[in-house]
């Protein structure tokens, strides 16, 4: 298999909860309204230490799109999706981008976003899951 080659980025950083391999940095948000199953979720340009799972098409709140997910390469935990092709036209600006769920991801801070328990009662308002 060979050995891991891991990306350590500088900055305010968002890491892997379970092992704090490093994944994005907070300069590359281009959206914190998105949502899953688990709360907020945060759309990034750029990510780094993961490996991606298989194409698949959803159906999200905004549409159907080709996504695939995305996992930590330290521990292999799931930590979001990226978004390979957004079949309608108004949507295309995700393309290539990826999510970061915030209940799978510790920020900046060290701080790690838990799960409101109204939403998790309520079920998902998302607008993407």
């Amino acid at each position: 298999m060979g050995r891991l080659f891991v990306v350590n980025l500088e900055g305010k950083i968002y890491s892997c909860k379970h092992c704090k391999t490093h994944l994005a940095l907070y300069e590359d948000i281009v959206s914190k309204s998105f949502h899953s199953r688990h709360g907020k979720a945060y759309l990034f340009n750029k990510v780094v230490n993961v490996s991606m799972g298989v194409k698949e098409d959803r159906m999200m709140m905004t549409g159907i799109h080709t996504v695939v997910d995305i996992f930590c390469v330290g521990c292999g935990s799931i930590v979001g999706w990226k978004y390979e092709i957004a079949h309608e036209k108004s949507q295309k600006y995700k393309e290539g981008k990826s999510v970061l769920e915030r209940f799978k991801v510790s920020g900046p801070d060290g701080s790690s976003y838990w799960m409101n328990h109204e939403v998790h009662i309520g079920g998902s308002d998302a607008d993407d899951v």
